[in-house]
């Protein structure tokens, strides 16, 4: 690239001016109105005049105890939303005591063996007031039901429960690794929990159809629309497949992106993917109900964007990311903390990236009107420019047989790699300047204060999960996962005995394991 030359992420040449000729807009049919297809400005007409954002800040670790404290904390620091992080053992379908668990309890998120923990994680939290996003995707289905039976037993009507399970199995293929089940079970999995939420949780997000964990992984911002959207196709087409009613189950579907540091390109991203979401539904699968076709989503600052080395700098890192989140129109928002890259954040640094988003909503004034850079011959330009990339990437999916076939393939997986490898280079050469690390370097840096994990917590743990094992009603969980079975060697909906287990306070790795049993677990293929 000449000195001269400039290009955003996904490779877009950004000339040294725009003008009225460059977007090549026809306003009426590209942009709408806010709250109006195709949703290019936004999927309510006033976005945040009315009501800001969820401030949705991400916490979990150690002990639901010790998580339930933090929760409780930043509800009254002034977050508006709870959002769960989950450990890798949760995650992968694991009770603490097994032996694949071992070290990884409580390490990234908070440890949930059975309905006991959930109850402690939730004790005390008006769960028909709070709205819950839960990070977890091959377990979503038994995590969405602890929940709700912690509601339940709050005496919270089934209308008044909230929230969004990430159930995107299909990104973990391609990123971020914690599958169990192969592609067809899985996918059968998620859409038993759409239909079962169409009649028990009707307003809760069924899935949210995640492009962060790519991006993360080192895929542009086009291949984030596109692999996102694809997946989404997936999932609309394994739901009809299913027997479902496009209208009846697509307006509780929600998404899930990442906004790095490239604000301009960032802004168009998410405009883009709207127009582009919206003409899917609408084209594709001649959806209806004008819900259907709304990409409403939740934005995280880039966790790939932080340095270990000056941490504080951070913490312009995220103000900036997550003002092009706002202007681009997101509907919550996670804010990193600056010690991320080094650690799970502290309380400090968890209200500071609070603060953020309070300072961006309360004293910026760009929740004042929406869509403010709307018209704006660059970011036009950019909008039609990533839609058309991401466009070509779709068609190669198609191509490939679809967003299942292009994972397991392992194509998708090698486009983000050969992307993260781009970046690498470029950072590597000095070419993409990262503020602290290949510039402006400093030489000694003051110590940071570190989030510390209690080694005792493992131990704990194990006790727990012991203790819920020997108190139980054995002879009910041994029915009840017996029909959970039965069910998955059939056809019925997975959900209803996965219930009746997991209230008899049978743990989620018992509840795995029947279904590994039936299903197997998947083999990732190899790529070169």
């Amino acid at each position: 690239m000449s000195t001269d030359e400039r290009r955003t992420d996904s490779g877009i040449e950004i000339k040294p001016l725009y003008g009225p000729e460059d977007p090549r807009l026809d306003p009426e049919r590209d942009l709408g109105e806010p709250g109006s297809y195709p949703f290019t400005r936004g999927v309510y007409p006033g976005m945040y005049r009315k009501r800001l954002w969820t401030m949705r800040q991400y916490a979990g670790f150690g002990s639901a105890v010790e998580t339930n404290r933090r929760f409780r904390y930043l509800l009254d620091a002034g977050q508006t939303g709870l959002s769960v992080a989950f450990d890798l053992p949760t995650q992968m379908g694991y009770d603490s005591d097994h032996p694949k668990a071992h070290g990884e309890v409580g390490r990234v998120g908070v440890s949930i063996d059975s309905l006991a923990d959930m109850e402690l994680l939730l004790k005390e939290i008006p769960l028909a007031e709070v709205s819950t996003s839960m990070t977890i995707n091959a377990t979503a289905s038994t995590l969405l039901l602890l929940y709700q039976l912690v509601a339940e037993k709050q005496g919270v009507d089934k209308e008044a429960i909230t929230g969004t399970t990430q159930n995107d199995i299909l990104k973990e293929y391609a990123a971020r690794g914690t599958y169990i089940y192969p592609p067809k079970p899985s996918m059968r999995i998620i859409t038993d929990l759409f239909a079962y939420c169409r009649d028990e949780l009707p307003r809760w997000n069924t899935i949210s159809i995640s492009g962060y964990h790519m991006r993360e992984a080192g895929c542009t911002a086009a291949q984030e629309i596109a692999f996102t959207i694809a997946d989404g196709i997936a999932y609309v087409e394994a739901a009809i497949e299913a027997g479902l009613d496009v209208d009846e189950f697509a307006p509780r579907l929600s998404f899930f992106f990442a906004c790095h540091m490239n604000f301009f390109e960032e802004i168009a991203k998410f405009r883009a993917a709207r127009r582009l979401w919206a003409e899917v539904m609408k084209d594709r699968f001649q959806a209806k109900n004008p819900k259907s076709m709304m990409l409403r989503f939740h934005t995280q600052t880039g966790g790939a964007t932080l340095t270990a080395q000056q941490p504080e700098i951070n913490i312009v890192r995220t103000a900036l990311e997550a003002l092009a989140a706002v202007v681009g129109g997101t509907q919550s928002l996670h804010t990193n903390a600056y010690d991320e890259a080094l650690a799970l954040p502290t309380e400090k640094s968890a209200t500071i990236a609070l603060r953020t988003q309070q300072l961006i909503g309360y004293e910026a004034g760009v929740a004042d009107t929406a869509d403010p850079l709307a018209g704006s011959y660059f970011v036009e330009s950019l909008t039609n420019e990533l839609q058309e990339a991401a466009e070509g990437l779709l068609r190669q999916v198609a191509e490939l047989g679809g967003a299942v076939e292009a994972v397991d393939s392992g194509w998708v997986k090698q486009q983000i790699e050969e992307s993260a490898y781009r970046v690498h280079k470029g950072i590597e050469s000095g070419e993409r300047v990262v503020v602290g690390v290949n510039r402006f370097v400093a030489g000694q840096e003051d110590p940071v204060e570190l989030m510390e994990i209690d080694p005792e917590l493992e131990r704990r743990q194990i006790e727990r999960v012991g203790k819920v094992r020997a108190e139980r009603d054995q002879g009910a969980v041994d029915k009840a996962l017996t029909a959970l079975g039965d069910a998955a060697r059939g056809s019925d909906n997975l959900l209803y005995p996965m219930k009746d287990a997991l209230a008899a306070y049978a743990t989620l790795g018992e509840v795995s394991d029947v279904l590994r049993g039936v299903f197997g677990e998947y083999e990732p293929r190899m790529t070169f």
